[in-house]
Parts: C-alpha cells; structure tokens; sequence
C-alpha cells in the first residue's frame, strides 16, 4: 500500500512474536498512566512506571490519511499522546504534497517542540526536512518511510516487507507441502515500488524451501479495492486451478475477495497482508478462502509516540539494558490465523 516504503536494509531491532509487542514492549519504561480498558487501542499493556515525568511536546506530522492503514496510523498516535498527562501533541493536518508537508514541519521546528514524529509522504524528498529539525536539536522519530540519510533522525521504527512476503511464503508453505505440484498465485501492489519488489523477494525466498510448490502467476493491483477486484479477476480467469493466493494488502484484499466471490470459487486458500479490521472478522468467521493475513502493524505509530516520550524525558527503553532507544526498530510481520485472531482483533483498521 502507498503508505508503506521502503527500508531496504531491514537493519534494526527485531522484536518478539507478535507485532504488537513493539509498543507493549516500549511502554515498560515510558508510560505513566493505567490502560483505559473500555477504549481498545491497539496496545493497552499495564504500565511500569506510572509516575508522570517532564513535559514533552511531540509534533506529529503525517500523509493524509486516504487509506485506511494511514487513517490508523494517526488514531494510534493520538489515542497513545492521550494516555500520558506529560505529553501534549501537536498534529499536522497531514499531507501528499511535499511542499506542504515539509512546510508543516518547519512549523513545528518554529514552535520548538522537543520531539518530532515524521511519516513522510516521501522519505527521499522530505530528508532535508529531518535534517534540519535534528539540526535545530529537535529529535526525529522517523516512521516507515525512511529518509535517505540517519543523520536526518534519531530513531527510525516501521515495519518489514521482506518479512512480511516471507512469513506469508512460509505459512502458505506449510500448509501446502505435502500436496504434490502445488501452485500458487500473488496479487501485489503497486510494482513502482521498493516495499512491493520486497514483499516479492520475501515470498519467493520462502517458496524455495517447498520445492513441491510453483508460483504460477503474478499480478501487480494498485492497493486499491477497485484495482484488487479487476486484477483477481483477471488472475482466476488466467487460472483455472490454483491452491493458494498470496494478496500484498487487506484493502486491496476487499475487492479481490469480490472477485472470488462472482467466480464461485472456494477451492484455494488465501493470505492477506497489513491486518485490517474486515480480514480478521473474515478470518474468524473462517467461511470463505480467507485464512490468515500477515500483519504491517499501524500500532507502529504508538510505539512512535512513546520512543519519542522516551526521548524527551532521556529515558531508554523497558526491557533494555541501554540509557538509551534505539537507532532503528523493525516490527515483526506476524502471521494472524484463525488461532490467534482474537488477539489482534483490536488492532485491526478499517
């Protein structure tokens, strides 16, 4: 989806088994208030220290959110900011322009705000940006979308796409390694992107360890529902017989899902990707081809916030041994299966 780009090292920190571990796990030392539990956010862990610390104003600047996996992004950020009486959030109105998101940034730097959380709308054109906020002595948390240079942020967090397409090669795996001549099928997103060229590599690197499994067929959609029912239904008319679908994003999943159902088909089981709110009500409903879906999980927002708490109060990270966050964090791509749905069903977006 085009919210997620390109961080085409996947260096970092590789956190536990679930992708929403992250802000669990980075809530040890930062947060100060109880969980709301009426409110289901996507991390609502106990805190460690519930003592409120100095005050920091963390500026959050974001895309629009015209997706729904970005319109998480910022209800997890805010949703995070509200639980701690010593930050105060200053947002941005978000923005695909990048004159206009850079220049909401240097709105931020103007008001001095401790800590900046960025979500580029392009890493590569908003670089400069970072780096004259870390120049301005104001710490960058930089979301997803990387910047081309460390030295325009402090700490980098998002998600693996790599990860993400080998996760989904190994489950589909799993499940088809002993039916002979298995054949599977991908519908990627857009293939002008580094994130969709990795999810490839991850799923193909995964194939190889089932040599009684082909990929027979790839098509790239446009992360759009639109896009996901017009190329689904190119792909089943192209293929007649197929056991399994690997489908790069949720939303786009909601058309290809149409499309299945005007085929009649039923007889192939398919993996989603990013953990939409309408793929786990699918996945445990377990009535249709849909039977699990590998997470990029929006909490990474969340997490964002609380690194940057962390930051302006110079803490580090509970469960670390260090004074000090981390330079980089990458989440992990958890597979969500009818086993452990409910788990993650409060973390899923619409």
């Amino acid at each position: 989806m085009p919210e997620h780009m390109p961080f085409a090292s996947r260096r970092g920190l590789l956190f536990g088994a679930a992708a929403v571990s992250a802000g669990a796990f980075l809530t040890g030392c930062t947060s100060n208030e109880s969980s709301d539990k009426d409110e289901p956010a996507a991390n609502d862990q106990p805190a460690a220290d519930d003592k409120p610390g100095k005050p920091v104003t963390i500026g959050f600047a974001g895309p629009q959110a015209d997706h729904g996996w970005l319109n998480a992004i910022n209800d997890n950020a805010k949703k995070r900011a509200e639980k701690y009486s010593d930050v105060t959030l200053e947002i941005t109105e978000g923005s695909n322009d990048t004159a206009q998101q850079i220049g909401q940034i240097e709105t931020l730097i103007n008001k001095k705000v401790d800590v900046l959380v960025i979500l580029p709308a392009d890493g590569k054109a908003l670089t400069q940006v970072g780096l004259k906020a870390m120049r301005a002595g104001i710490p960058v948390i930089n979301l997803d979308r990387i910047f081309n240079s460390p030295q325009a942020y402090r700490c980098w967090i998002g998600g693996d796409n790599y990860g993400m397409g080998l996760n989904a090669g190994h489950y589909i795996g799993e499940k088809l390694k002993d039916k002979k001549n298995a054949r599977v099928i991908e519908l990627a997103g857009l293939d002008n992107l580094e994130l969709t060229k990795q999810r490839t590599q991850g799923f193909d690197d995964a194939l190889k360890n089932y040599p009684n499994i082909k990929k027979v067929a790839r098509q790239a959609a446009e992360f759009t529902v639109e896009s996901g029912q017009a190329k689904m239904a190119q792909l089943l008319q192209a293929q007649p017989e197929f056991d399994a679908l690997w489908n790069h994003d949720d939303d786009q999943g909601v058309g290809a899902l149409r499309a299945i159902e005007q085929a009649g088909r039923d007889d192939f089981l398919m993996v989603g990707g990013a953990g939409a709110l309408s793929a786990f009500q699918a996945i445990k409903a377990d009535n249709g081809v849909l039977k699990a879906t590998v997470l990029y999980p929006p909490t990474m927002a969340a997490s964002a916030i609380d690194l940057a708490r962390a930051l302006g109060q110079s803490k580090g990270v509970g469960g670390l041994a260090e004074y000090e966050i981390p330079a980089s964090i990458t989440l992990y791509s958890a597979v969500v299966d009818k086993t452990n749905v409910d788990q993650y069903m409060s973390t899923g977006f619409k």
